[in-house]
């Protein structure tokens, strides 16, 4: 195995940035018991913002259209390898942590619960730098 010293996938500062707002905002962090998985559930009209997901995160996957209880959605997610090797060395390489505390906690209890913490890391030097806004 390669030793880790680049993104996994070479994804562009604003896909990196539209990733994290997207589940800082909207990300479910869990699983089913046996695997972790991360999910996004939103409205319909969304699907183009799927179809950048699904881009941005090669290997994940969109299910539905659904209509539930009057609710028409899909629902992303990410999950298996794609979300080992790829995802979650990329989320452990942004700044969840200084961006959103209760975020980065559910994060971190999920890679807990299902034996994420040592994931492969990724240099932060091989992502842009990240500045905040004043």
């Amino acid at each position: 195995m390669d030793t880790p010293s680049e993104l996994p996938v070479s994804i562009a500062e604003f896909d990196q940035g539209l990733l994290l707002g997207i589940l800082i905002g909207e990300g479910h962090f869990g699983g089913d018991g046996k695997q972790p998985h991360i999910t996004l559930r939103m409205h319909t009209r969304h699907r183009k913002l799927f179809e950048a997901m699904l881009r941005i995160c090669p290997g994940s996957r969109l299910y539905g259209p659904y209509d539930h209880g009057g609710r028409q959605y899909y629902q992303w997610m990410a999950r298996g390898k794609v979300l080992r090797e790829q995802l979650v060395p990329l989320l452990d390489a942004l700044p969840l942590a200084e961006l959103d505390d209760h975020v980065f906690e559910r994060y971190t209890e999920m890679k807990t619960r299902y034996g994420l913490m040592n994931s492969t890391e990724i240099n932060p030097a091989a992502l842009p730098e990240w500045k905040a806004t004043p």
